[in-house]
């Protein structure tokens, strides 16, 4: 899928969350994040924090990929 802002990030996040059967509490914690910070990015807020954001996607199986535009 071809993200483009932080809102279809989050959703990507939220259904990989979902089919691992986790709970963002859950999920938060083994990322050891605030489960209000999972909250956010999950819903898309754009100033959630990349770091922590890239680790819960590697906890989720997510791989993130950039490629220049052509």
């Amino acid at each position: 899928m071809h993200i483009q802002d932080s809102e279809q990030l989050g959703k990507k996040i939220r259904e990989a969350r979902k089919r691992s059967g986790l709970t963002q509490n859950k999920l938060a914690a083994l990322a050891d994040v605030g489960p209000r910070f999972l909250s956010e990015l999950e819903r898309g807020k754009p100033t959630a924090q990349l770091g922590k954001a890239l680790k819960i996607c590697g906890l989720l199986g997510l791989e993130i990929h950039i490629h220049e535009r052509r």
